[in-house]
């Protein structure tokens, strides 16, 4: 695990699990087992608290370049759905990104693992708050919901993101403006899968910049990776 980049355990694992997808992304091999590369098993509580962080972009090759995720990575996202369930209290993105890793298990898993990841169904959670947000506060759970901007994967989410196209492109801007990175990455990435962006914007440009600035956090480099496969321009 690399603490030079990490203050805590459980970020160092974060890091060393995001690195691995923004590697796994850049190779096309989506067969291969991040969990594996990155030393997480289903033993390793650290290491599901940071699959629960990072979410279902843990199986994120394997849904843009297509085919079945690895076992050993199915088995850990499953482990981290059952281990790390929304409180009754949990903000809305949190609610949005276990749902969002049920319905990635539940459709992305092979046969022999496509079990629900969860007794019962879970139901898509509310979006109304998000036609309200302001765009500031729309962009910023917008970001932290990134990993739902993935194609075939319809939902309220996605369908708030592409209604408020211009205002994820202003969050887009003041994001650069204030060099929050993270942020302005995941707000690419959602312009980039609903295909909102306006012209003037000059995504491609923006989402390099981002990069260049910001890629040292493989989250960043992770989103960027996303959006670039997403408008056919991974090989960039």
């Amino acid at each position: 695990m690399n603490q030079t980049h990490a203050s805590s355990p459980l970020a160092g694992a974060v890091h060393d699990l995001a690195s691995e997808v923004v590697l796994a992304l850049r190779s096309g091999d989506h067969l291969a087992t991040v969990c594996g590369a990155a030393g997480i098993d289903e033993d390793d509580r650290t290491g599901i608290a940071a699959v629960r962080v990072i979410g279902a972009d843990l199986l994120l090759p394997s849904v843009l370049y297509g085919g079945n995720p690895h076992p050993g990575d199915v088995a850990v996202l499953d482990r981290a759905v059952r281990e790390f369930p929304p409180k009754p209290d949990a903000p809305a993105a949190t609610a949005w990104s276990h749902w969002h890793m049920i319905s990635t298990l539940q459709r992305m898993a092979p046969p022999a693992l496509g079990a629900p990841p969860a007794p019962g169904a879970y139901a898509e959670p509310d979006a109304a708050w998000l036609e309200e947000a302001p765009w500031q506060a729309f962009t910023h759970q917008l970001s932290v919901l990134a990993p739902l901007a993935v194609p075939a994967a319809p939902s309220a989410v996605q369908r708030a993101a592409a209604n408020r196209a211009v205002d994820l492109a202003r969050g887009f801007v003041r994001a650069v403006r204030r060099r929050d990175w993270l942020q302005a990455a995941g707000a690419g990435r959602w312009l980039t899968a609903t295909g909102g962006a306006p012209d003037t914007l000059g995504l491609d440009g923006g989402l390099e910049f981002v990069e260049l600035m910001g890629g040292h956090d493989p989250r960043v480099a992770l989103h960027v990776r996303a959006a670039r496969l997403m408008d056919g321009a991974g090989a960039r």
